[in-house]
């Protein structure tokens, strides 16, 4: 496996038992884990990333996980940067880089690259920032459905960062954002990104039953309610200052808290609206790993299937069984 640098990642959406898989795999191969989450690079943005405990994080050891203050800012080149430094150290150690993570965007720029998208227009930007000033962030993403719709799909209105760019990419080129991943996709242009430098091996954890996995969705928002998120959430704001226009507030979970900390909605709404936000979130997730036709589904029949089946099942895909 070491001779041919072999790169195990698993993606999937939100609440599918990523990390759990990925701690069991652990048990079995010699790996180290690679996080693929724009919220739990964070620290102290614990509970509502999920973050694996620390019990869990000694069990094998975690990268991107924590190592930012919530203040600062982590894009998607970052994380390529860092993910592919890892990857070589991974293997340097003789161990199996092992990417884990819902984070479609980092998955893609790690995949697929970046220098295939024209570069920052502050000219433009400074365009789209005006329309939304007047008209509000709602009528942009609008805007986007009716030149992308697929980008539309993937991204949420309140993602403003990602509708901006989206709309950037039309307006500068004419071409869809879409439609350029699609042909670097269909194209081949993949091969001189990381399908051509290892034996990348892509699984996914998908769910025929998209209602229990919005169950399991809801019921994990409620769990971590009760394990603190409020709390949590208070606790952040007040150690960084933070609002919650910054990046890390942003957020699922903690954005909705913050709104409610604020004033703007009741407790319940809170509730409400967060999970009604984790479940479009794993709707624009479902539809990214439909547009990678390298992965490979892994065959779970529910959320309840125990971790150790897909384990052999990954280790007979790599040929250790």
């Amino acid at each position: 496996m070491k001779d041919r640098k072999t790169v195990i990642c698993i993606l999937g959406p939100t609440a599918t038992g990523k990390t759990s898989l990925a701690l069991a795999l652990s048990e079995h191969m010699p790996v180290e884990v690679i996080s693929v989450d724009s919220a739990m690079v964070y620290a102290g943005l614990d509970v509502g990333t999920a973050k694996p405990s620390p019990d869990e994080l000694s069990r094998v050891p975690h990268h991107l996980v924590g190592m930012l203050a919530p203040t600062e800012v982590y894009s998607a080149a970052d994380f390529r940067k860092d993910a592919r430094r890892l990857i070589e150290e991974v293997l340097s150690r003789g161990k199996t880089p092992l990417l884990v993570g819902g984070t479609m965007l980092y998955f893609n720029a790690l995949f697929f690259g970046l220098d295939q998208l024209p570069g920052a227009s502050v000219e433009v930007r400074s365009q789209i920032q005006a329309k939304a000033n007047e008209n509000g962030w709602l009528s942009l993403h609008e805007e986007l459905a009716a030149v992308d719709p697929l980008s539309a799909r993937r991204i949420h209105p309140n993602d403003k960062q990602r509708v901006q760019r989206a709309l950037e990419v039309f307006l500068l080129t004419g071409v869809r954002l879409s439609e350029m991943q699609e042909k670097a996709l269909a194209g081949g242009q993949y091969l001189s990104c990381l399908f051509s430098e290892f034996d990348l091996r892509i699984f996914s954890l998908e769910l025929a039953d998209r209602r229990e996995l919005y169950r399991r969705i809801d019921l994990r928002f409620k769990s971590m309610l009760e394990q603190g998120l409020v709390e949590e959430t208070v606790q952040l704001r007040q150690n960084y200052h933070l609002c919650a226009s910054m990046p890390s507030m942003r957020a699922i979970g903690y954005r909705q808290v913050c709104a409610y900390l604020e004033g703007e909605y009741d407790y319940d709404a809170m509730i409400c609206r967060a999970q009604a936000a984790s479940r479009q979130l794993a709707k624009r997730q479902i539809t990214w790993l439909r547009g990678w036709r390298k992965r490979n589904c892994l065959p779970i029949q529910s959320l309840e299937s125990g971790a150790e089946g897909l384990c052999e099942f990954i280790q007979d895909d790599l040929g250790l069984n």
